[in-house]
């Protein structure tokens, strides 16, 4: 084959047209400045100076350069079919589960802006008469809440991906008359689901639930590729001048409820949530074996029972959710937090 982009390669629209041959004409999208250039089940984009706009977007030919500033590929995008725009992605095989269990959607039980728990819609292999030629995938809802015990976790999802046991609390600190607390011997301990996109926080005294961890898995996440995408719905019900804010048009806008999803920004949220004087809790994390994160650090917001971690570039890395103080004085939920 003969390549079309390497080290002494540059993927130009030449080079592309030289490597992939003759195609439809290419489209250009003004008001994102992107020459589009289709090939069945390949597209690549080009970013255009507005000067070099073409008249009409006949192909290659329409679009005039100087010597060496044929513009490069941005972005490449593999697909199945003949357009991206009708392009779906194909349903998981049941030969990948592996006798795992995967998230569909997560949706965030609130009840006037208080968290009980989640609802779980996974899927799984299942067999038909225990024939495993006649395995098929199948769909199950279970529900976790806070409260609730290590053996109702594991009988709800099966067992954890890994267990993890902290070692220090570092938001221990702000806790009210934290010189007071003491410390014990034993330590709270994490079930990390990784399939699901979830880790659980269990109390060590009590080994009940206490906290909710949603990753996002985007790149640029100090945990990136570890988890699966948790594909949650969380509702919030807007109030005073939250509510106020909401007349503004918002896709996440639901009535007066704003929906975060793993694909929210936290600018579009932080419309709604905060004000502009709420500053955030740095978090730089690093490991024993790499003492340093090439990621940088994230912003941590906390509103309501939520706590948001929150990238550089705007994306959500995490939502932790913990134990309302409404919540534990509920007689269904006594267990310390």
């Amino acid at each position: 084959g003969v390549p079309f982009n390497s080290p002494q390669v540059r993927p130009t629209i030449d080079q592309i047209d030289q490597s992939f041959g003759a195609t439809h004409p290419g489209v250009y999208i003004a008001e994102k400045q992107l020459f589009v250039l289709n090939f069945r089940g390949l597209s690549f984009d080009f970013p255009i100076n507005s000067r070099y706009e073409p008249t009409y977007a006949h192909g290659l030919g329409s679009l005039q350069f100087p010597n060496g500033m044929s513009p490069t590929v941005a972005r490449m995008f593999i697909y199945s079919g003949n357009s991206y725009a009708d392009a779906k992605a194909p349903s998981l095989p049941v030969t990948c589960f592996y006798g795992n269990c995967f998230l569909d959607c997560l949706e965030v039980l609130r009840d006037i802006n208080v968290t009980s728990g989640l609802k779980f819609i996974l899927v799984t292999e299942g067999n038909v008469q225990g024939k495993l030629v006649d395995s098929n995938k199948q769909s199950v809802e279970r529900i976790v809440k806070f409260g609730d015990s290590v053996q109702d976790v594991v009988s709800a999802l099966g067992c954890p991906s890994r267990k993890f046991y902290k070692s220090e609390d570092k938001m221990r600190i702000h806790l009210p008359d934290a010189h007071k607390h003491i410390r014990s011997h034993s330590a709270d301990y994490f079930f990390n689901y990784f399939t699901m996109g979830v880790d659980f926080l269990f109390d060590a005294v009590t080994h009940r639930v206490k906290k909710f961890v949603l990753h996002t898995n985007y790149p640029g996440d100090y945990n990136f590729n570890i988890y699966c995408r948790c594909e949650f719905k969380l509702p919030i019900t807007l109030e005073g001048p939250s509510k106020a804010a909401s007349q503004s048009q918002s896709s996440m806008l639901d009535d007066e409820l704003l929906v975060v999803t793993a694909y929210s920004k936290w600018d579009e949220v932080q419309k709604f949530l905060t004000s502009p004087k709420h500053r955030p809790v740095i978090l730089n994390r690093s490991a024993s074996t790499n003492t340093s994160n090439p990621f940088g650090s994230t912003f941590c917001y906390g509103v309501q029972d939520l706590i948001f971690e929150v990238m550089s570039n705007q994306h959500i890395a995490s939502v932790t959710l913990y134990r309302s103080s409404n919540l534990r004085d509920t007689p269904s939920s006594s267990s310390s937090s």
